[in-house]
């Protein structure tokens, strides 16, 4: 007999984990499993307050799904079928499907990558993100966690001291900057400006400077940017590439909000197609979630993998980190 459960979580942080729009030292995740009573599988749902997920929402949609699916035979049409028909929220559809293909993977006795047709990847290192802080403390932020051995600093700003906090990275910092501004600036102006003093800095890619939904002020500040642009906020669960081509170089895929692996597998693909590069990212998730995120690496040119080395005890232990790179522990559940 299959048995779904879903367990809330609270995963407090080893710091004030602040971007431009908020801050958070503990955050309210789900854990979504299935069971046959020989085999287990496991997903997690990050809600975001920015596409109105709660965790007491994701809850409330636990039951209306199991309560859909009781005796149906389970496929990613008949899962697409359910979660559109009951509005499930995008976090709870990847924790939902996720769970489930880890479930018939270990059945199957596959790996995940190769239960989706795709290729496992050979190595995958994260960068490592630096919240908003005063700029003061950011050399020993640096130096206390051992940022030194990431490929990558992804470095979160504000449009006020986003400047003084890239230039003083950059002072002591030997890997490339990621700049990730979250929506920060709403004129491009401004925008443009902050990066006309930042250019000689050691920046890789700056990503989403400005609001989503901002069409033509993306497509103007594309003009006279000096690095790669990156949407983030501006992909979800869908996408106009033809019209992210217009106002970025690259993609952030998060498989929160692309509601699962397949779909976003598909954003992958559909950005590759374009010529544009493609990022692998996460939010505020434990190593089932981050796991899950290494199976689609292979896909991507960037991981930012790197949410789970905040949290305080993180519970799971799938993975580990080493000197930059992520490596599994076991098999995913």
């Amino acid at each position: 007999m299959i048995n779904w459960t879903a367990q809330e979580i609270v995963l407090d942080l080893k710091y004030t984990w602040k971007i431009s729009r908020n801050a958070t030292d503990q955050k309210k995740n789900l854990i979504v499993r299935i069971s046959d009573g020989t085999f287990e599988g496991s997903g997690e749902a990050a809600p975001n307050i920015r596409y109105q997920e709660t965790p007491e929402q994701l809850l409330l949609q636990v039951e209306l799904f199991i309560n859909a699916i009781r005796g149906r035979e389970l496929s990613f049409e008949v899962l697409k079928e359910v979660f559109n028909q009951h509005g499930i929220a995008y976090a709870l559809r990847f924790g939902i499907e996720s769970a489930w293909v880890h479930f018939e993977a270990k059945r199957k006795r596959i790996s995940v990558p190769g239960f989706l047709n795709i290729p496992s990847a050979e190595s995958i290192q994260t960068s490592y993100t630096v919240p908003i802080m005063e700029t003061s403390l950011i050399r020993n932020f640096y130096a206390e966690n051992k940022l030194s051995r990431f490929p990558f600093v992804k470095l979160k700003i504000n449009a006020d001291e986003g400047y003084e906090m890239t230039k003083y990275l950059a002072s002591f910092c030997n890997q490339k900057i990621m700049i990730d501004a979250n929506e920060a600036f709403s004129d491009p102006d401004h925008c443009i400006y902050f990066l006309e003093k930042i250019k000689k800095l050691p920046v890789e890619l700056i990503e989403q400077p400005m609001p989503a939904g901002k069409d033509e002020e993306g497509k103007y500040l594309k003009k006279y940017c000096p690095f790669p642009l990156f949407a983030d906020e501006a992909i979800t669960h869908n996408a106009d590439f033809g019209l992210l081509t217009e106002q970025f170089d690259g993609v952030n895929v998060k498989l929160m909000k692309a509601g699962g692996y397949q779909n976003g597998i598909r954003l992958l693909s559909e950005a590759k197609k374009y010529g544009m590069r493609t990022m692998i990212g996460c939010m505020v998730e434990t190593t089932i979630g981050i796991s899950s995120g290494m199976n689609l690496c292979a896909l991507a040119d960037y991981a930012d993998l790197d949410s789970f080395l905040l949290i305080k005890e993180e519970p799971f232990h799938l993975i580990r980190e080493e000197n930059g790179t992520l490596l599994f522990n076991s098999n995913v559940s």
